[in-house]
């Protein structure tokens, strides 16, 4: 079960219920340790005093902050949870959304925000209202030594909670991009490859090839193998005619698709 990471109460007007705040995703890439080239074996980290010249322990460090060249005020973990907002401990919900107009160039990680305790009324209830209306809450807590505007949004039986970038975080891009005219021809083939390539989103059907790729190697070099590339990578072509370009690609899903068809429906041979 993921750990906890924040513990409080929903203030939603009057309204206010315990929950619990889980996390629902977490990177999983191949990690590498980092070794001495000459008898690999581990390499540690230390942390390491230029004015002194020696190795510190972990004990003998503390937070500071630089607030003029090489002058530094230091500040402790008691020190920062003794002005910890309100918002540490109650999640205030500032105003509604709707869900349409929410960008998600915003969105930052994802938590699972469970009812904690018995009393899970008042949190079914704002799950429902706002799966009704179609709508987003918008909230700040403060976990993590910081404050964080967060996105409320149903999920099934659940609300899922994301943190959000605030505004001068997201880098906005000043290109200004032109829109062509297209003939009814091409908006139609464009329209039916797009249908072609519809399915309901299912998460567990992509994998990271990447990811595959290296453990792969991996293997390989453990097995004493030679290290053998999983395949030639063609790059694309430009397109030149994309009326053509279309037609062909609309046919080779047909094909593709026709011939998924066929696997799934031929029947298992019985011995």
């Amino acid at each position: 079960m993921p750990a906890v990471v924040w513990k409080g109460f929903v203030s939603f007007g009057l309204v206010s219920f315990p929950v619990r705040v889980q996390a629902a995703a977490r990177n999983k890439p191949v990690r590498f340790h980092m070794l001495h080239k000459k008898d690999l074996s581990r390499v540690k980290e230390v942390f390491f005093c230029r004015e002194e010249n020696k190795p510190l322990e972990r004990d003998d460090i503390v937070k500071g902050f630089e607030v003029s060249k090489n002058e530094f005020v230091v500040v402790e973990q008691a020190e920062l949870d003794k002005i910890a907002p309100t918002t540490a401990k109650v999640m205030d919900i500032l105003q509604f959304v709707k869900a349409e107009e929410f960008d998600p160039v915003y969105l930052d990680k994802s938590y699972h925000m469970l009812p904690d305790g018995d009393v899970a009324k008042p949190y079914a209830l704002l799950r429902e209202a706002m799966e009704q209306r179609r709508q987003f809450a918008i909230a700040k807590v403060a976990m993590h030594n910081r404050e964080h505007i967060v996105v409320l949004r149903p999920s099934d039986t659940e609300i899922m909670l994301h943190t959000l970038f605030f505004a001068n975080e997201v880098q906005h891009v000043d290109v200004k991009i032109s829109t062509p005219k297209f003939s009814a021809k091409e908006t139609q083939l464009a329209a039916q490859l797009i249908d072609t390539l519809s399915a309901k989103f299912d998460p567990s059907k992509f994998e990271d090839e990447y990811q595959k790729n290296v453990e792969h190697l991996i293997e390989q070099k453990q097995n004493g193998e030679k290290v053998r590339a999983p395949g030639k990578v063609e790059r694309p072509t430009r397109v030149v005619n994309i009326l053509q370009a279309l037609q062909k690609s609309l046919e080779a899903n047909k094909v593709a698709s026709k011939g998924e068809t066929r696997s799934k429906g031929r029947k298992p041979k019985v011995a």
